[in-house]
């Protein structure tokens, strides 16, 4: 598996360049001309809105939004946000399910080897969240939106770091009106950057292979 840096604070990558790069990085996985990739980065801020988000979760300031080919709802990127977007060839048969699963245990136990407690699964719901509890509500740390295409991967995942959560006051993040967000900051009662979670992630990522 190839790992490759795209863009860190504060260089941070624009979307659409991102999402270029995405497409490229697939014909050529596909083609057999690039062995499997993970794009690593962190994003300029930017909504996008994958194929289900309805109208009502859009953002109610008129903030524009980036409509994406992914699976899942309106969320956001942006700065102390880490995104990973896995570009892997999928084992026959492909079971979607069973790769999303890989995913968000990849970031669970990213969050347990920072020492941060109680990240999980809430059932019904993709990503990794934290249960209600100690006068906090249930919260979600780890986002994942997905594609496959000709049998390889697109898009992926992204875990709070220490970004700022007042994007989630103007859109219904995820489509989930009921529950908040966190970021791994805010869980440990420290700042933790994504520089320090990066080599978290990357020692992680064989996992999510089949």
């Amino acid at each position: 598996m190839r790992i490759e840096h795209v863009g860190f604070d504060p260089d941070f990558v624009d979307y659409q360049q991102a999402w270029e790069l995405q497409r490229q990085v697939h014909d050529e996985v596909v083609a057999g001309t690039r062995e499997n990739t993970v794009l690593l980065l962190e994003h300029a801020k930017v909504y996008t809105a994958g194929k289900r988000t309805e109208p009502h979760e859009r953002p109610f300031d008129g903030t524009p939004v980036i409509d994406v080919d992914r699976g899942g709802k309106i969320t956001w990127h942006g700065p102390g946000q880490l995104v990973g977007y896995p570009i892997l060839r999928l084992p026959d048969p492909i079971d979607v399910v069973a790769y999303v699963r890989r995913l968000e245990q990849l970031m669970i136990d990213v969050c347990a080897d920072l020492g941060v407690e109680g990240a999980g699964r809430v059932e019904g719901r993709s990503g990794v969240w934290f249960e209600a509890g100690a006068g906090k509500p249930e919260r979600k740390i780890g986002q994942i939106g997905i594609r496959v295409s000709r049998d390889v991967t697109m898009h992926g995942f992204a875990l709070n770091c220490d970004c700022d959560l007042s994007w989630a006051q103007t859109i219904v993040p995820c489509g989930i009106a009921d529950a908040g967000v966190t970021t791994l900051s805010q869980e440990l009662g420290r700042d933790v950057t994504v520089a320090e979670v990066v080599p978290y992630v990357e020692k992680r990522l064989d996992s999510i292979l089949a």
